[in-house]
């Protein structure tokens, strides 16, 4: 709660909230609220097909949900039992009690999530900035971790990318009011596309059932008190980790993971730059590298098969040894 924010505000503000539409639940999936000292988290689950599998968990990037790893957790239940969470104020969560958006407020709500599922060691995906709270979370937690999988982490970039300024501008104050109200008369379908452009690398490859669905949720969020809060903060957080030293710094706790990492670049990403694979391989003791000529910053949406391919490859190498 911030200083200037009455007691109980925050309450009577969700009260008054107007009502959004339900999130979309795929088929074969099942969605759960799972209550936690601080903060509440919706939890995507895809049961798997046979008893036994064991836990995965995925995490979002900024601006995403749960729903970014449906087709992922598709092609992966054969070998894992897939779980991927709403980070607090994004997808179906609400705003954690505290308004930590930094990285590792979330990665503290995933650590969280993980003691009292009691599901640990798991094999962990993150994307973008999911995948720096994925870091942390094997760097300070390597109980909890089986396997790390990050998908165009958001790790700290001296020369961030063109393209990805504007994302980064969120993080200033006053911007996101700027540009919120700006952009008071587009449409759901038009953010969606200026979405899509920017996080794909060939946005003709989605669906018009896939953009249908991406639009409705678009206007869900928008709906939500809290969606350029949520977004704004979190963008902060990104920069702030951006540009913490020492032990805190995330290139430092990726030398310290120990789990077995897959790292998945794509050369059209827009968002985070191709050149840090490069560092990142060499950050991540034990890893492996997987390079999407065509992907851009979700890959894991754009050609699941491959990213899915690689990630058995991994766990068929951990059992292995």
């Amino acid at each position: 709660m911030s200083s200037t924010e009455l007691p109980g505000a925050r309450a009577l503000s969700a009260a008054m909230a107007p009502k959004v539409a339900t999130v979309r639940v795929a088929d074969g999936e099942k969605l759960r609220s799972v209550s936690l000292p601080g903060l509440t988290l919706t939890v995507r689950s895809r049961p798997p097909v046979r008893a036994g599998l064991p836990p995965a968990l995925y995490v979002h990037g900024l601006g995403g949900s749960s729903q970014n790893w449906s087709a992922l957790m598709a092609q992966l239940e054969d070998r894992v039992d897939g779980e991927a969470l709403d980070l607090p104020g994004f997808g179906d969560s609400p705003p954690p009690d505290d308004g930590n958006y930094s990285v590792t407020g979330h990665a503290r709500a995933v650590i969280r999530f993980l003691d009292a599922s009691a599901r640990g060691p798991v094999h962990l995906l993150g994307n973008s900035l999911g995948g720096a709270v994925c870091t942390r979370v094997a760097a300070v937690r390597p109980d909890l971790v089986r396997t790390l999988t990050l998908v165009s982490p958001a790790l700290p970039e001296l020369r961030v990318q063109r393209s990805a300024v504007p994302t980064a501008l969120l993080a200033l104050p006053g911007v996101t009011g700027l540009f919120a109200r700006m952009t008071k008369d587009w449409s759901a379908e038009r953010r969606t596309r200026g979405v899509l452009a920017l996080c794909y690398g060939d946005p003709s490859r989605v669906t018009d059932e896939a953009l249908r669905h991406a639009v409705e949720e678009m206007e869900r969020r928008m709906s939500l008190p809290y969606f350029w809060d949520a977004m704004t903060r979190s963008a902060r957080g990104i920069v702030d980790a951006y540009t913490l030293g020492g032990q805190q710094g995330l290139w430092r706790q990726a030398e310290r993971v120990l789990a077995p990492t897959l790292l998945v670049y794509g050369r059209k990403d827009l968002l985070i730059s191709y050149r840090m694979a490069r560092k990142a391989a060499a950050a991540f003791r034990d890893s492996r590298m997987l390079t999407l000529p065509e992907a851009g910053h979700v890959a894991m949406m754009e050609y699941p098969e491959a990213v899915a391919q690689a990630f058995r490859e991994l766990l068929d190498d951990c059992g292995r040894s």
